[in-house]
């Protein structure tokens, strides 16, 4: 990637960058799936944390659980989870929000002092879209766009992911800016177009 291209993929749509990753071990729970569905997500969520070398817990000491995703039909079933309202500002008028566009996912983040992401909420409407993906190509795709907060726009066009050999993987080129974003060297947080930069420059040093 030249860094041009890095940089558009944290530039949001008003032309302000901003970057951010975790800073804190993963606590992921999944609501509405079954036990192969769980085992998929997990095994996910575990490949991306080792090839960023970021690490996972059981539980988060400040909220239980920091990596929260919600399988279902319809929005308005958001509004029947206990305490989620508690959890996630304005509920009820962005449920409303999401139904009225068709919107069949969402990503919710969260930061903490530093401007690192402390938990992330992903909402995912089984739609006929949604529905008709493999389950392996649907959640390697949204853990890698929860691992960091990409533009709003990142992947919009373009799927950071492939097919290698029958199996989803990662796009070389994604994975190797994802390993780079969490060099121990770049901060954990950054609004300046420079930091896209570093990224360039890790992203070589990396390869």
């Amino acid at each position: 990637m030249t860094p041009q291209e890095i940089e558009a993929l944290f530039t949001r749509s008003d032309d302000s960058y901003a970057f951010a990753r975790w800073g804190r071990p993963l606590a992921p729970v999944v609501f509405g799936v079954d036990d192969a569905t769980l085992t998929v997500v997990k095994s996910a969520i575990e490949a991306v944390c080792q090839l960023g070398g970021h690490s996972m817990s059981e539980t988060d000491p400040e909220l239980g659980s920091n990596l929260m995703m919600f399988f279902f039909k319809d929005w308005a079933e958001l509004l029947e989870v206990p305490d989620l309202d508690r959890l996630v500002p304005d509920l009820g008028p962005l449920v409303e929000k999401l139904d009225a566009a068709g919107a069949n996912q969402y990503r919710l983040f969260r930061f903490d002092e530093t401007g690192a992401i402390k938990a992330c909420f992903v909402f995912l409407r089984m739609d006929e879209q949604l529905s008709a993906m493999p389950a392996q190509a649907l959640a390697l795709g949204q853990i890698v766009q929860s691992f960091l907060l990409w533009s709003d726009t990142a992947f919009r066009e373009v799927s950071p992911l492939a097919l290698h050999e029958g199996a989803t993987i990662l796009k070389p080129e994604v994975a190797v800016l994802l390993r780079a974003a969490y060099d121990p060297v770049m901060p954990v947080a950054a609004q300046d177009p420079s930091h896209a930069l570093r990224l360039f420059a890790r992203v070589g040093a990396a390869q």
